[in-house]
C-alpha cells in the first residue's frame, strides 16, 4: 500500500489507500449478503431456485444500471462528490432491503433498488485511483481495492452465517446494511487525504455524454477488453450468487452437523480471493495485463465445467477447490479495470467503465438465473440429489464464458497496435 502512495501526486497525502479500501470493503458487505440468506429466504418462502435466482439477478440489474449512471455522473461532476453522494443513498436503500423483505416480490424489487443505489462505491472509486496511483503501481493498487471488496463479501457471509444459526438471517442482513453507513463515513475520511479534483479550465470545450460514449464504442481496444470484461462476469456472478448454497446443500447431503458450514465455507472461499486479487493486479504490472487475463481465465473455465462434478467429494475437499475457483475467477477482475484505464483517455474513462459495467453486469445479471433454469432442469429430470443436476448447473456457467479467451486475444492485439501507432513518427 506504500508503494501506490508513493507514487501519487504530490498533493495526496499517505494513507488515503487503506481508508478507500476498507471503505470499499464495508460497502462490499451487501453484495453478498443475500448469497449468504438465500438458502434460508429459499426454505421459508417456499421459493424454486429460478426464483432464488432471479432476486441476485434483479441486484445485478439494478448494480448495472447504477454504474453506468455514475460512471457518466462521475466525467460531469468528478468521482469525489459522486462516491460519497452516492454511498450514501446505497446505504439506505441496503438498510430497506434488509427491514422490508418478506417475500420473493419484495425481495426482488428491494435488492434490485439496492443494487440500483450501489454502484458509487466501485466506478468512481475506481477512476479516483487511477487520479492517485501512478501507472507504474496501478495495477496493484487496484488489486488491493478489489481485494478489499471480496474481504467484505467474505466477512458478509460469514456475519450471515453466524446470525442465521445463532437469531435469524434478517438480523445478519441489517449487521451487513449497517456496515454500508459505516463505509460511507470512512470514504469522507479517504477523499481529505486524495489530491483535490482538478479544476475545469475555463473555455475548454466539455465533451458530451454522446460523444464520449461513441467514441468509447468506437475504440476497438477498449470494446475488446470489455467484451472480455462481459464474459469473465457471467462467470464470476453465477459463483458469487450459487456458490454458498452448492456448499450447504453439499454439507447437508454429508455428516455435516452444522447446517451453516457451507455458507461459511463459502466465506473462506471469498477470504482466500483476495489474495487473487492483489497477486493478479501485481502481476499484471509485471507480466502484463493481457498475459494475466489469459492465465486466469483458462484456469477458471476449466473449474467451472468440473466444479459440478465434485458434488459428492467431502466437505473439505469441496470447499478447497471453491477456495480455488474463487481465487482464480477473480485474479483478473482488477486487472480488467487496469488495462481500460491504461488505453482510454481519462477525460472519457468514467462513460468507458460505463459501458463496460453494462456490458459485465448485464451478463453477470443473467447468469445467476440460467444457472437456476438449468438446476431446475437437472433436478426434474435427475433428482433433486443428483450430481448431474449441479453439473448442468455448473456448466452453464462455462458455456456463457467461453468466448473470453478470444476477446482477450483481440484485446492484446489490437492495444499493442494503438501502442505503435501512438509511437509512429507523424
Amino acid at each position: 500500500m506504500h508503494c501506490a502512495d508513493t507514487h501519487a501526486p504530490q498533493t495526496s497525502q499517505r494513507g488515503w489507500l487503506v481508508l478507500l479500501c476498507t471503505s470499499r470493503l464495508l460497502q462490499g458487505m451487501i453484495v453478498t449478503a443475500y448469497s449468504g440468506v438465500l438458502p434460508f429466504m429459499r426454505d421459508d418462502w417456499q421459493m424454486t431456485a429460478a426464483q432464488a435466482g432471479s432476486i441476485q439477478s434483479a441486484w445485478h440489474v439494478g448494480y448495472m444500471s447504477s454504474l453506468f449512471a455514475v460512471g457518466l455522473l462521475a466525467d460531469r461532476y468528478g468521482p469525489h462528490r459522486i462516491f460519497v453522494g452516492g454511498g450514501a443513498i446505497g446505504a439506505a436503500a441496503a438498510l430497506a432491503f434488509a427491514l422490508f423483505a418478506h417475500d420473493h416480490r419484495s425481495a426482488l424489487l428491494l435488492y434490485g433498488l439496492a443494487g440500483l443505489c450501489a454502484g458509487a462505491s466501485y466506478t468512481p472509486g475506481l477512476q479516483l485511483l487511477s487520479l492517485n496511483a501512478g501507472p507504474a503501481v496501478r495495477g496493484r493498487a487496484m488489486g488491493l481495492f478489489l481485494g478489499a471488496a471480496s474481504m467484505g463479501y467474505a466477512l458478509s457471509l460469514a456475519v450471515v452465517a453466524g446470525f442465521s444459526v445463532v437469531a435469524h438471517w434478517r438480523t445478519g442482513l441489517l449487521v451487513a446494511a449497517g456496515c454500508t453507513v459505516m463505509g460511507v463515513l470512512l470514504a469522507v475520511l479517504a477523499l481529505r487525504r486524495m489530491q483535490p479534483p482538478a479544476p475545469r479550465i475555463a473555455g475548454a470545450p466539455r465533451e458530451g455524454v454522446l460523444q464520449a460514449l461513441n467514441a468509447t464504442v468506437r475504440d476497438r481496444p477498449a470494446m475488446a477488453g470489455n467484451w472480455a470484461y462481459a464474459f469473465h462476469c457471467w462467470e464470476l456472478m453465477a459463483l458469487w450468487a450459487w456458490l454458498p448454497a452448492y456448499l450447504m446443500a453439499s454439507s447437508r447431503g454429508g455428516a455435516s452437523a452444522w447446517p451453516a458450514a457451507g455458507i461459511a465455507l463459502a466465506a473462506f472461499a471469498h477470504l482466500v480471493s483476495v489474495f487473487g486479487s492483489v497477486v493478479g493486479g501485481a502481476a499484471s504490472d509485471r507480466l502484463g495485463r493481457a498475459r494475466v487475463m489469459m492465465i486466469a481465465t483458462l484456469a477458471s473455465l476449466s473449474l467451472s465445467f468440473a466444479f459440478g462434478w465434485m458434488w459428492t467429494w467431502p466437505l473439505w475437499a469441496l470447499a478447497a477447490m471453491a477456495a480455488l475457483y474463487n481465487l482464480l475467477a477473480i485474479a483478473d477482475s482488477s486487472v480488467y479495470s487496469t488495462a481500460l484505464a491504461d488505453v482510454v483517455a481519462p477525460h472519457r474513462l468514467g462513460v468507458a467503465f460505463s459501458v463496460r459495467s453494462v456490458m459485465g453486469f448485464g451478463a453477470g445479471a443473467l447468469s445467476p438465473w440460467v444457472f437456476g433454469l438449468a438446476l431446475d432442469w437437472g433436478q426434474a429430470r435427475f433428482g433433486f440429489g443428483s450430481t448431474y443436476a449441479w453439473v448442468a448447473a455448473w456448466s452453464s456457467v462455462g458455456l456463457g464464458a467461453l468466448l473470453g479467451p478470444w476477446m482477450i486475444v483481440r484485446f492484446a492485439r489490437l492495444s499493442a497496435d494503438q501502442r505503435g501507432s501512438a509511437g509512429a513518427p507523424r
